[in-house]
């Protein structure tokens, strides 16, 4: 039964990742910013785990892609966010640190690894700096959305589903 609410929160969490981040958008340098994408992710930490909000991320990300609303840069940036959130709070049980995660992973890591995914997969060759910026922004306004919700989520109505053995 607690795998099934898992699957459950994780498919939810991927809808409201796919669609939310056509409803909330803005353009920051050369990428657009899809701040739903890193508020998911810090939820997804929180909630279940670093192993399944990479999960979540991946599945936000392919569907993204497939529907055609989203570029191949959803891939590196928000899963290592995902995984640098989950892993922090994991460590530590505080919501600023997956905060923090997601910021460090997508803002940093995710947008130098974008640089050769970019350069290989799109035929893009705009050097680091270029992304840098926009993953900051992104990750920065998405993390503190997630931080925002989670503070008015009461966690006695998830204790049920928060184990961090998912993973």
């Amino acid at each position: 039964m607690k795998n099934t609410r898992v699957l459950t929160l994780m498919a939810v969490l991927v809808a409201i990742g796919t669609i939310g981040s056509q409803l909330l958008w803005f353009p920051a340098g050369v990428a657009r910013a899809y701040p739903v994408q890193h508020a998911v992710n810090v939820m997804a930490a929180v909630l279940l785990g670093p192993g399944p909000a990479v999960g979540v991320a991946l599945m936000i990300g392919l569907l993204r892609n497939l529907l055609g609303l989203g570029t191949l840069l959803a891939f590196p940036g928000g899963m290592i966010g995902a995984f640098f959130a989950g892993i922090l709070y994991r460590k530590w049980r505080r919501h600023r640190l997956a905060v923090t995660g997601e910021i460090l992973g997508t803002g940093i890591v995710g947008s130098l690894l974008a640089v050769p995914f970019a350069n290989f997969l799109m035929g893009s060759s705009v050097g680091a700096l270029a992304f840098l910026p926009a993953f900051i922004v992104s990750s920065v306004s998405g993390a503190c959305i997630g931080w925002f919700i989670l503070s008015r989520v009461h966690h006695t109505e998830l204790s049920h589903i928060q184990r961090r053995d998912y993973s």
